[in-house]
This record gives C-alpha cells, sequence and structure tokens, in this order.
C-alpha cells in the first residue's frame, strides 16, 4: 500500500492539505499513522478524499457527504447509492476520439497560434496529452466535429469565425441542458425533498430506472426538438433573404 504525507496525499487527490486536515477534523477520513512527528496516509484516505472530491463537483454538501460515511461505518450498503452516482455522472453520449501529434493537429487546423488551439480546447474538442509545455500530442475528443471545421476551413471559412459559432452554440446548448436537467431533478424530487438519496433497493431501482428513461428520452427529444428548430429557422431566413434579394433587384430595375 503506498504511503504519503499530507502535502504528497493532498496533490495526488487534487485537493489541498488544508482540506486533508479540515475533513479529518470532520471525521471523513481516518487519521494518519505517525512516525514520530510525521504524519503517514494511505491508498485508503486517498480513495476516500477522491469519492468526496467527486460528491463536492456533484453537487453534494459537506453534510450529506458526513451521512453518507456515517451510514457506512453503521454497516449500511451503499453500494447502490454509489452505483447511482456513477449513472448520473457517466457521458450522455461517446464521441469518436483519437490521439495525435501535436504538428498534426497544427496541419489539421491549419494553426499553430496557443489563442486559438485554447479555444479549441475551451470548446471540449481537444486535450492536451500529458505533461509537456507546449504539450506534444492531443486528445482529439471529438474527431466528428474537428472534420466539420477542416471542411469549412477548406471552403474558406475562417478557424476564428467557426470557434465564435462554436461559442454561441455552447451557450444555446448550456441553456437547453439546464433546461432538460433541472425537470429531471424537480421529477425525482417531486414529493420528496431537494437532495433525497434513494434508502432502499425499491427506491434505489426506481431512481435508477427514472435516470436511464431521462437519458433516452431526453436524448431524443433533444436531437428531434433541435432539428424542427433547424427547419423553422431555415425556412424563416430563407423567405427573409430572397424577400431582401427581391428588394435590391427591384430597386436596381427602378
Amino acid at each position: 500500500m503506498t504511503e504519503y504525507r499530507i502535502d504528497d496525499l493532498a496533490h495526488a487527490a487534487g485537493t489541498t492539505a488544508r482540506n486533508v486536515r479540515g475533513y479529518q477534523d470532520r471525521g471523513l477520513i481516518p487519521r494518519p499513522i505517525r512516525r514520530g512527528r510525521i504524519a503517514i496516509y494511505n491508498d485508503e484516505h486517498l480513495a476516500q478524499l477522491r469519492v468526496i472530491n467527486d460528491l463536492l463537483g456533484r453537487g453534494f454538501t459537506m453534510q450529506h457527504i458526513g451521512e453518507f460515511f456515517e451510514r457506512m461505518r453503521q454497516g449500511e450498503d451503499l453500494a447502490e447509492v454509489l452505483g447511482l452516482r456513477e449513472m448520473v455522472s457517466e457521458p450522455w453520449s461517446r464521441t469518436p476520439s483519437e490521439t495525435v501529434s501535436a504538428a498534426e493537429l497544427h496541419k489539421l487546423l491549419g494553426t499553430d497560434d496557443p489563442d486559438l488551439l485554447a479555444r479549441v480546447q475551451a470548446s471540449g474538442l481537444i486535450e492536451p496529452v500529458g505533461d509537456a509545455t507546449p504539450p506534444a500530442q492531443y486528445m482529439i475528443t471529438d474527431t466528428e466535429s474537428i472534420d466539420g471545421y477542416v471542411r469549412l476551413m477548406a471552403i474558406g471559412v475562417p478557424l476564428e469565425y467557426i470557434l465564435g459559432l462554436q461559442r454561441k452554440l455552447d451557450d444555446d446548448m448550456d441553456r437547453a441542458a439546464h433546461t432538460l436537467i433541472s425537470a429531471g431533478r424537480s421529477a425525482i424530487t417531486e414529493g420528496r425533498f431537494d437532495g433525497w438519496i434513494p434508502e432502499s433497493d425499491e427506491e434505489s431501482g426506481w431512481a435508477s430506472l427514472f435516470l436511464g428513461e431521462l437519458r433516452r428520452t431526453g436524448r431524443v427529444a433533444a436531437h428531434n426538438t433541435l432539428y424542427r428548430a433547424l427547419d423553422r429557422e431555415l425556412s424563416r431566413q430563407l423567405d427573409d433573404y430572397l424577400s431582401i434579394a427581391r428588394e435590391r433587384k427591384h430597386a436596381a430595375e427602378s
């Protein structure tokens, strides 16, 4: 079992030594082993810190997390709850990905400008691989979208313009996602309370079924709603475009 001093443990867990001490004082993680004046932590501490960080990232409060660990100490089986958390955090879709060298990515996008690459990364389409600065490799997390970028650039659309469009699209999709997930959150707590956690096999089974159906229905409804909206907007803007064209033609002939 790996042993850690507090700073090394905090670094491995992606937190701070101050937080480690705070969780320890709350009883969320065990006290370290003492070797003289040195506190020694192990993989058990690291695993619990990662669970705490993940739950905090999902919106759980320190009180909820404390209750989870207390129930575990009392011998209750939280496997279903933790399994439910994994289901909630599972990505809704998995896009094709590919690892390429930095030179290959620069050639693909037609640029090695750090600012433009940072904007592509901010959209979630690429991720650096490793700790090298600048990165020697990148993971293209959505090859379909990057291929679309490349096709647009091939017909003369600048990458900077595409990234501006992507930013606006990301913002619109964030609002749509908020609407859908907020509706699901309200439905799952209907007649209960916000922060409700299943406490029986029956409740966990229902929550898992609900989340699965929300994913399936939400995915289909979101896609089809977008397609209908695209059809409506295309028709509206085409009519507007042709109307302007007719007016310009009429003005030129007058």
